[in-house]
């Protein structure tokens, strides 16, 4: 039988695959019990990373440079270690010897070492576990070698073995909760607005114009501290107007294409000023897009704004601003923010780099959004010459808004190289710059 003592299989006692259809059983089960204005009022993607964080698994992995050894005297069982001058073996046989405890702590579910993944061996390791330490004990007789450091490195490998199936599993199922929760959430969601006969209120009457160019019975496997679910008021939830993710997009595409042409056209933007370029993208827009009463669905409203307005309140609001600076697109951040009245509003910020360092300007936006009190999370967004974040009020972490900034660079011809007295035409290219307006200066 070897040096090690019978203290029990690891990897066994549980089945792994059925506790991981058993969480997310439950799961579903949690959101269905919450209390549905606490539901309706808390913003989705804080209550997915709360049940993210609350059902996902860490599976263990042992800290073996932690590793250390105990020992004392014991009474050993002879017949498991090979005496053959044993007459009868049917009963104990105890003689003196040692005991060698090897703890190797570890991080993750310790209940996981009692799990058998979908691959297993039929002849798993043995050991134990305390808290958050693997033991491994070993029995040896006075009378035999004491060098149990080749058997102690191949149960390591054997267990290590066996972690990584449970890894393999675990890997799939962490992966799935979101999906798994978001599903849950988006589903109750439905059927409580449809309960309270409200879902059409929640659309927007925008529309494109139709002339416009296209562009269980389980055991449970954790035992961690829960997180506290997200804080979010339990006063009756009234749904609100929200600008699509489809018409959003379009919105920014139109901004982007009048980008484009200034980018072609350099002269003719060189001198303007926030106010002139925000109007230019005004009526690009509003030939884009129709109200369901107004001949113009995007307004200006103050020096720079942009403004999609319904039954009073901002949907979309844009931004118009050439860059100066951190601390000055900080500012235009809380204007946003002073400017939000709904859940889910939209916002742009075009931001207008005039012979910067565009790749500079680009990283120190992103820092100084991260770093803004009021910023929740990055979102995953494609586009090189900008970001997509996700901000909230500054009293109330469930309202949030989506701002998607932009950086555009904007010519100056004030920078351009003087023509040369020997070249008329190049006169011709390079005319006398008209003044600029005070509150537009070169930045």
């Amino acid at each position: 039988m070897g040096l090690y003592d019978q203290r029990g299989y690891l990897f066994s006692d549980i089945d792994l695959r059925a506790t991981m259809e058993h969480q997310r059983s439950v799961l579903q089960a949690e959101v269905d019990s919450l209390e549905q204005n606490r539901l309706l009022n808390t913003s989705e993607q804080d209550l997915i990373d709360y049940f993210v964080e609350k059902y996902t698994v860490e599976p263990p992995i042992l800290l073996r440079d932690d590793m250390t050894a105990d020992q004392r005297e014991t009474k050993v069982d002879a017949r498991h270690h090979g005496h053959r001058w044993i007459s009868d073996t049917s009963r104990p046989f105890y003689i003196p010897g040692q005991q060698i405890d090897i703890e190797i702590p570890f991080t993750g579910e310790a209940n996981l070492f009692k799990a058998q993944a979908s691959t297993f061996s039929s002849a798993p390791p043995q050991g134990r576990v305390s808290n958050q330490t693997l033991i491994l004990s070993y029995q040896i007789p006075h009378d035999m070698d004491r060098d149990i450091k080749p058997q102690l490195e191949r149960q390591l490998q054997e267990i290590e073995k066996h972690l990584e199936w449970i890894r393999n599993d675990l890997r799939g199922y962490n992966n799935s909760i979101a999906g798994v929760a978001e599903t849950a959430i988006r589903k109750r969601r439905e059927r409580l607005l449809a309960n309270q006969g409200r879902v059409a209120a929640l659309g927007i009457p925008l529309k494109v114009r139709g002339e416009a160019p296209k562009t269980y019975a389980a055991p449970a496997i954790r035992k961690k501290v829960a997180p506290v679910l997200p804080k979010a008021s339990t006063a009756p939830f009234e749904p609100e107007p929200t600008m699509s993710m489809e018409h959003y997009e379009h919105v920014l595409t139109v901004v982007h294409n009048m980008t484009q042409m200034m980018e072609r056209s350099p002269s003719t933007f060189a001198t303007m000023g926030e106010e002139v370029l925000r109007d230019h993208y005004l009526v690009q827009l509003n030939g884009q897009f129709e109200g369901q009463a107004t001949g113009e669905t995007f307004n200006a409203a103050g020096k720079t704004d942009i403004l999609l307005r319904i039954e009073g309140k901002n949907a979309f609001i844009g931004e118009c601003k050439f860059w100066k600076g951190a601390k000055a697109y900080g500012e235009t951040i809380d204007q946003l923010l002073s400017y939000q009245s709904w859940r889910d509003t939209k916002t742009a910020i075009l931001v207008f780099s005039r012979n910067r360092d565009t790749s500079k300007v680009l990283e120190e936006i992103k820092k100084a959004t991260e770093r803004h009190p009021h910023y929740k999370r990055t979102i995953s967004w494609k586009k090189e010459s900008g970001f997509r974040f996700v901000m909230h009020h500054p009293s109330d972490a469930n309202r949030e808004l989506i701002m998607t900034v932009l950086v555009f660079d904007i010519p100056d011809n004030t920078t351009d190289d003087p023509p040369k007295k020997d070249s008329p035409a190049k006169k011709k290219r390079y005319p006398l710059s008209s003044p600029h307006d005070d509150s537009h200066a070169k930045q």
